[in-house]
C-alpha cells in the first residue's frame, strides 16, 4: 500500500522538478494580427507589403515551395511577383489557422491553410502551410515556410 502511494508521488515530483514542455496551443495575438494585416496587403495587390508583414527580411529567410527551396527575403519576394504578377492572379487570400505549437519562449510552429479565390478566368487555388516563428527584438518573424 505503502509502494503504490510513493511510487506515483516521487513521479509527479520528479516530472515537476525537470519541467514538462508547455503544450500552449493558443496563437500568440501579434501572429494573428500579422496574417490578419497580411491578407489585407495581399489582397490590395500589395506583395511587397504581404511580406514585409511578417517575413523575416534576411537571407537566411527560408522558403519551400512548389518550386522547392529557397533562400533569402529578396529572392521569395522576387517569386512571388513572378508567381503572382497581377491582381487577378493573386485573387483574394485568406487564412485559416489550424494549429499553433510552441517551441520554446522565442519559437513557434503555425500550420494553416490558404485559399485564393481568383474569379471566372483563373482556377481557385489552395493547400497548406507551415510557419516556423520566431521571437526577434519583441516582435515574431517568419523565418520559415513551408506552403503547398
Amino acid at each position: 500500500m505503502r509502494t503504490s502511494f510513493c511510487l506515483p508521488t516521487i513521479t509527479l515530483l520528479f516530472l515537476c522538478a525537470c519541467g514538462i514542455p508547455s503544450n500552449n496551443t493558443s496563437i500568440p495575438t501579434a501572429i494573428e494580427e500579422k496574417l490578419k494585416a497580411q491578407e489585407e496587403s495581399w489582397n490590395k495587390g500589395d506583395l511587397e507589403g504581404f511580406m514585409s508583414q511578417a517575413y523575416w527580411e534576411d537571407d537566411a529567410l527560408m522558403f519551400i515551395g512548389s518550386s522547392g527551396l529557397t533562400f533569402g527575403y529578396a529572392q521569395t519576394l522576387a517569386n512571388y511577383k513572378k508567381s503572382y504578377p497581377d491582381d487577378a492572379a493573386m485573387g483574394i487570400l485568406t487564412f485559416e489557422l489550424l494549429q499553433w505549437r510552441s517551441l520554446g519562449s522565442s519559437h513557434g510552429l503555425l500550420v494553416g491553410a490558404w485559399h485564393l479565390e481568383r474569379g471566372e478566368n483563373l482556377e481557385n487555388l489552395e493547400g497548406h502551410f507551415s510557419l516556423t516563428w520566431e521571437r526577434q527584438a519583441q516582435e515574431w518573424v517568419i523565418v520559415a515556410d513551408h506552403s503547398s
